[in-house]
């Protein structure tokens, strides 16, 4: 019985640091070395995500971190490609496709979320023109991506878009731009490149030993950046990820 109970706990421990990954919660400051980067963009859906309603589809829907932040969907529905630059033994994935053809008929989804995917996919236009096809006309896209990252996930990481050019790609596949939120447009910006750096080289070879450096490494970086964040001025020049609501014209 104390065997089941002591396996029980550790799953919880586990599953407790799966969410700290993307959460906004301040113990991730102590657990996450990307902690500035995933709470700015948790924060920052979680401020989008009441306005998505009915039907949402999420593309490259991984573990669904943000699932439950969008308490107005009727239903949530998760697709994803099977072979990419991370493993799925942790997803949540109801449909695998061919990353090209969305198995949906047109105009099937109220809504559309993507996030942290188009730096994946080659043929950008093709990939928002199927996204585009099964929203319903005036639906919202919620996309995120990022502009100043490491290369990650390899092979699988093909461009970064600036404001200018995601906003060119946008409405050359029939969406209109709602809102642009440039996440971590402030020195904290440095401080999780730094912390970054750490955690490319440290944890090449995985241990709780290394993490456990990484983290010796990062929790006065997560600190410094979220107070200097506060502190001084902002720049929408120099930024980590794009978030954008559109809609379907």
């Amino acid at each position: 019985m104390q065997i089941l109970k002591d396996i029980y706990l550790l799953k919880k421990s586990i599953d407790k640091l799966k969410e700290l990954q993307f959460s906004s919660s301040l113990l991730g400051i102590f657990l996450n070395p990307l902690y500035i980067a995933r709470a700015n963009l948790y924060k920052n859906i979680k401020k989008i995500a009441p306005f998505v309603e009915g039907k949402i589809l999420d593309v490259g829907c991984g573990q669904k971190p943000y699932k439950k932040l969008f308490t107005n969907v009727k239903e949530y529905i998760g697709i994803d490609v099977e072979v990419s630059g991370h493993d799925h033994s942790n997803s949540e994935v109801d449909l695998y496709y061919n990353g090209k053809d969305i198995p949906f008929k047109d105009e099937e989804f109220d809504s559309v979320l993507t996030n942290q995917v188009l730096e994946h996919v080659f043929e950008a236009d093709d990939f928002l023109n199927e996204i585009n096809r099964v929203l319903k006309k005036g639906g919202l896209l919620l996309i995120t991506f990022p502009f100043v990252w490491d290369e990650h996930e390899q092979p699988y990481d093909f461009a970064r878009y600036t404001s200018f050019g995601i906003k060119y790609l946008l409405e050359k596949t029939n969406f209109e731009i709602v809102d642009h939120i440039k996440s971590v447009n402030s020195i904290a910006l440095i401080y999780q490149l730094l912390n970054l750096y750490f955690y490319k080289i440290i944890m090449k070879k995985k241990s709780i030993l290394r993490f456990l450096f990484c983290l010796f490494l990062s929790v006065p970086n997560n600190i410094i950046g979220t107070i200097l964040s506060v502190v001084l001025p902002k720049n929408n020049d120099l930024y980590l990820d794009n978030i954008i609501v559109a809609r379907k014209k």
